[in-house]
């Protein structure tokens, strides 16, 4: 094989999916084609694919009945497991306090506001 129509197994494998549908190699380029029909990997890769292929048709008509209650269990192990931390009296105390200071701000910022809009209601009259 001359180096601009050398063809490397790497090439190959990404053209291999397309014959897992048993399209035939002939419709590969004919140099993909000419290494596959000589490289014992590309054809075992093939082989493969079409394995596969065949295993997941199979799966399509095979209908499995649930038991029901293994979607909570599957639930339960997929959602984390809830934590309950208990609040302490000076935690409590805190939260009470930073609860306050934090309404108190708020309040402050609405009263700040108001003011502004009634002195530019002034201003505009």
């Amino acid at each position: 094989m001359q180096a601009d129509v050398a063809v490397s197994c790497r090439t190959v494998s990404g053209e291999l999916a397309a014959l897992v549908d048993d399209r035939t190699p002939a419709t590969l380029a004919p140099e993909l084609a000419q290494h596959l029909g000589s490289c014992l990997r590309c054809q075992a890769e093939l082989a493969q694919y079409r394995k596969l292929r065949r295993a997941m048709l199979s799966l399509r008509s095979e209908n499995l009945a649930s038991d029901p209650g293994h979607l909570e269990e599957v639930l339960d192990l997929v959602r984390p497991p809830a934590t309950v931390h208990k609040i302490h009296g000076t935690s409590r105390r805190k939260a009470y306090i930073g609860g306050i200071a934090a309404a108190a701000t708020a309040g402050a910022a609405g009263a700040i506001v108001i003011a502004s809009k009634l002195s530019r209601q002034r201003l505009a009259s």
